[in-house]
């Protein structure tokens, strides 16, 4: 691994800072409505100004912090891969995880921004603008959470024999396979949450699983990967052998957090 400890620590606030900024960027759209004009990509994804506006911030400021430092960012992602796999380290960012949810105005869409070294995420932040929420982890730093009250560290937790089980899982995605899942949970609640926030609840101790049978992009996932093991739970790729976060294709396979 090339980042140093006192880089990490001197970073995670810096991608906090800049996070939030992109979360008031976010917020500006945010607020009227009547201005937010949907454009669909060539995968049918939607776009939005917002999310434009964000990653034109972000990657301003990622230029000023770390100018060696490449970027892969959602919104500019057409990097072929005979240079990619040059990278020992670049920054991953959605500048807004959740498109949906903004457009369908329930606040729960993210900032995401992850620092991934050899192939792994190292350092990461998630900031959701309208909750009022910045989590954050690094490796050997542990992971945390900032609100109007200040800020804690956070500890992901395993539920406890006969406890009920608390999954999270995709608000706007459909997964059938999830129900054969949750068969092995006698007692059990499944609760929809959009965006990478079914990470930081995992993270927090809200919830104890978050399975995902569907598809995600890295970007989706580089900043949540972190915060989570950063709160001491695991994130189990399937199919996925070698480093998670350095291959051609920027699509991800199934996976499961839990401690």
């Amino acid at each position: 691994m090339l980042t140093t400890a006192a880089e990490l620590s001197h970073w995670l606030p810096q991608i906090r800072r800049i996070s939030i900024d992109a979360g008031d960027a976010i917020l500006a759209i945010y607020n009227q409505p009547q201005a937010i004009d949907v454009q669909h990509k060539a995968d049918d994804s939607p776009l939005t100004a917002a999310d434009l506006a964000a990653h034109q911030l972000i990657m301003r400021e990622l230029q000023k912090l770390t100018p060696d430092i490449p970027v892969l960012s959602e919104e500019a992602a057409d990097i072929p891969w005979s240079e990619r796999q040059t990278w020992q380290r670049f920054w991953l960012v959605d500048p807004l995880d959740g498109t949906k949810e903004f457009i369908k105005r329930n606040g729960e869409f993210t900032v995401n921004v992850a620092l991934i070294d050899a192939g792994e995420p190292v350092l990461g932040v998630i900031h959701a603008p309208v909750l009022g929420k910045t989590y954050s982890g690094a490796q050997g730093l542990g992971a945390f959470v900032a609100d109007s009250s200040g800020e804690r560290a956070i500890q992901a937790i395993a539920p406890k024999a006969g406890e009920t089980v608390r999954l999270v899982g995709s608000k706007s995605h459909y997964q059938p396979e999830v129900e054969p899942y949750l068969a092995q949970f006698p007692l059990h609640e499944l609760v929809a949450v959009g965006s990478s926030l079914k990470f930081c609840l995992v993270a927090e101790g809200v919830a104890h699983i978050y399975p995902r049978f569907g598809p995600t992009m890295l970007w989706d996932t580089g900043a949540g990967h972190i915060i989570a093991t950063a709160a001491g739970a695991s994130v189990v790729y399937e199919g996925i052998e070698g480093p998670a976060y350095q291959r051609e294709n920027l699509r991800n396979g199934n996976f499961v957090v839990r401690v």
